[in-house]
């Protein structure tokens, strides 16, 4: 029985069991690396593309439902998918419109008090024990406005890169739009498209991937705008009984700084708090960012765990570590795709691996193996 449990465990050239199962799965992990860092790559390459192109899987995944809606009472579906984008067209336009004008007559007010906060931390700087000097103060601003721009440089490098010219940005709103348009229209038809390039004996995996991929996607844009209504009623809400400026605008830009979930709240309430600083105090301040606190605290522990956990299946610390290494790679559409890109592969991988689509053992075609709907078909 030794001998049997020393054969077992040793290999004829004498290599102990561990070391070949940890030799296996490393140069499995190599390859997994390897091809994730050649995506990433051509994703970096090419995002004047892909980007647009993510955006547009978004807007669909937002807009889907109500154009299955819309069907299911009979509107033609053309016109389904024309109202919604006049809707969702208006709506954005509406609140871009809100923000420039409430920006344009709260800025001179703002201007203000920027300067009377200036003069008063110069006076209280200047006095003793601290003793600073008009030239020193101007260095340690100078030092900082450098710092800052340094550090946003990561941040905002991936928009810079993707919109650098108004041509690009052109460019890439007409692909994002026309993206759209065909994804609403025949979805399901791209999507098996896509699947036959696979193999056929890989195509019914494939499909019944993407009916999960898609079907996660739209849960999870659903529900972040839940999440990214309640952080922007509650920041602005905040804002605005404290008589701050431009109250509305800061709730907007919650808003769609919440698409980045867990820090898009923290950072865009920070300028919140800014405001506050400025315009009321330290009073204000501290009661800005307590109002900032308690947002993200409600989002953290109850509307992540009970709305976004439940939907996407994403543990938070992933969502943090992806939004991290999102940022790093691509700046703010790193940030923004990195939670949704996760929270899909997750759950097309998922169902490869559970085999579920194999159904009683046989090959079956893709309209039969999985019944979640399909890219465009959400709802249905």
């Amino acid at each position: 029985m030794a001998r049997r449990v020393v054969e077992e465990t040793v290999d004829d050239l004498g290599v102990p069991r561990g070391m070949r199962i940890a030799t296996a799965w490393s140069w499995r992990i190599l390859v997994v690396v390897g091809a994730s860092a050649v995506v990433i790559a051509l994703v970096v390459v090419f995002e004047e593309i892909v980007v647009p192109l993510l955006v547009a899987m978004l807007v669909s995944a937002l807009l889907a439902p109500t154009v299955a809606t819309l069907g299911r009472h009979r509107w033609p579906h053309w016109l389904a998918i024309l109202v919604t984008l006049v809707a969702f067209a208006i709506v954005v336009a509406g609140l871009v419109v809100i923000v420039v004008w409430q920006v344009r007559s709260g800025l001179p007010q703002l201007e203000r008090e920027s300067v009377a906060a200036y003069d008063r931390a110069r006076g209280v700087l200047s006095a003793p024990p601290w003793n600073v000097s008009d030239a020193q103060l101007a260095s340690w601003i100078n030092d900082l406005g450098a710092l800052a721009q340094k550090d946003s440089g990561v941040l905002i490098g991936g928009a810079v890169k993707v919109g650098g010219t108004l041509g690009h940005l052109l460019a890439g709103a007409l692909i994002a739009l026309f993206a759209t348009i065909f994804m609403l229209i025949d979805g399901r038809g791209i999507w098996n498209w896509i699947v036959r390039i696979f193999p056929r004996a890989a195509r019914p995996a494939m499909s019944a991937a993407g009916g999960s991929g898609w079907s996660t996607l739209t849960k999870f844009v659903r529900v972040q705008i839940v999440v990214a209504l309640v952080n922007a009623i509650g920041i602005g809400a905040v804002a605005f009984f404290l008589g701050l400026p431009l109250a509305v605008p800061i709730g907007v830009v919650v808003l769609f700084a919440s698409f980045i979930p867990v820090i898009g709240a923290i950072v865009s309430g920070a300028i919140a708090v800014v405001i506050a600083l400025v315009y009321g105090g330290p009073v204000q301040a501290v009661v800005m960012l307590a109002g900032v606190l308690v947002v993200h605290l409600l989002e953290a522990h109850v509307l992540q765990p009970l709305l976004v956990g439940g939907a996407v299946k994403v543990h938070p610390l992933a969502v943090v570590v992806g939004v991290a290494a999102g940022t790093a790679i691509a700046g703010v559409p790193g940030a923004l795709f990195a939670v949704p890109l996760i929270a899909t592969v997750n759950a097309m991988v998922t169902t490869i691996a559970s085999r579920s689509w194999r159904g009683s053992g046989q090959t079956r075609t893709a309209s039969t193996t999985h019944p979640a709907p399909r890219p465009g078909s959400a709802g249905e």
